[in-house]
């Protein structure tokens, strides 16, 4: 049979404490829209306000083009006066 459990002397990293913690809003957040806990609406926007710290934004926007309309990007500098 093979050994079960973390090895002797594991230590375990902030990193997989943050992510239990994040686990954890995450899952109140869902008990609380399925009904099976009660939270207040402070709690609701403390909880959705930690959720966007550490979940990534899935709303990226890819901009690409082809061969017969490659993409050119085009950096301008202007140097202006101040009060301009």
């Amino acid at each position: 049979m093979t050994a079960r459990g973390r090895p002797a002397g594991f230590v375990m990293d902030d990193s997989h404490r943050v992510k239990i913690q994040n686990s954890n809003i995450l899952t109140a957040l869902i008990k609380h829209v399925e009904g099976r806990q009660e939270m207040t609406a402070s709690q609701v926007s403390a909880g959705l306000g930690l959720l966007k710290k550490v979940l990534p934004d899935l709303s990226a926007v890819t901009v690409s083009g082809d061969n017969e309309n490659p993409l050119l990007a085009i950096i301008e500098r202007r140097i202006v006066k101040a009060g301009d």
